[in-house]
């Protein structure tokens, strides 16, 4: 009786094995649309390691993890500086962490400075942390699009052509303070 109910149960288990590939065969194309759309959010992370030297600019939709010296401009998604690192140039990325030496502007919309980091220029970012210990020579400036330069520019035009009204809009509320100051002070 045991080998009947073995050869029986291969049977079955077979036929249901075998609606399972012909459904997987339909689910894959779905699963390939779906990672085709997919691959720009998740690759797998550049490693420059610390032997490697670049002269020259690098850019990727990607994460990079440089561990070495880059003589020039970096774009990437996700930037880690290694501690061993040198970048001598412009960083623009979308997350920027930085436990190495930078030498150049930094823009990101959230960039972070460990305690052994070293940056000698200008960050430009929408969010910023800066660790106990790290070192940093340069000015700091937030902005809602840091990773546009053209948004940096259009900032100061946007003041340009305000400061006639912001004068007059700034001296309507001191006015109305200091009467209101001046009524609160007879009044006592």
């Amino acid at each position: 009786m045991f080998s009947k109910s073995k050869i029986n149960e291969p049977g079955p288990k077979q036929a249901e094995a075998t609606p399972a590939p012909a459904a997987a065969p339909a689910a894959a194309p779905a699963a390939s649309d779906y990672s085709s759309s997919m691959p720009k959010a998740k690759p797998a992370a550049s490693l420059l390691s610390s032997d490697l030297h670049i002269t020259g600019n690098v850019k990727t939709t990607g994460d990079i993890q440089v561990e070495g010296t880059v003589e020039g401009d970096i774009r990437a998604h996700l930037l880690t500086v290694g501690e061993t690192a040198t970048i001598k140039g412009e960083i623009t990325a979308d997350d920027v962490v930085i436990n190495g030496r930078i030498v150049g502007r930094v823009r990101g919309l959230k960039v972070r400075l460990t305690s052994t980091a070293r940056v000698e220029g200008d960050i430009i970012h929408k969010t910023i942390a800066i660790e106990s210990g790290a070192h940093f020579e340069g000015s700091v400036q937030r902005q809602d699009d840091p990773l546009n330069p053209g948004g940096r520019k259009s900032a100061p035009a946007a003041a340009a052509a305000a400061p006639a009204s912001a004068p007059a809009a700034a001296a309507a509320p001191s006015a109305a303070v200091q009467a209101a100051t001046a009524a609160r002070k007879t009044e006592s």
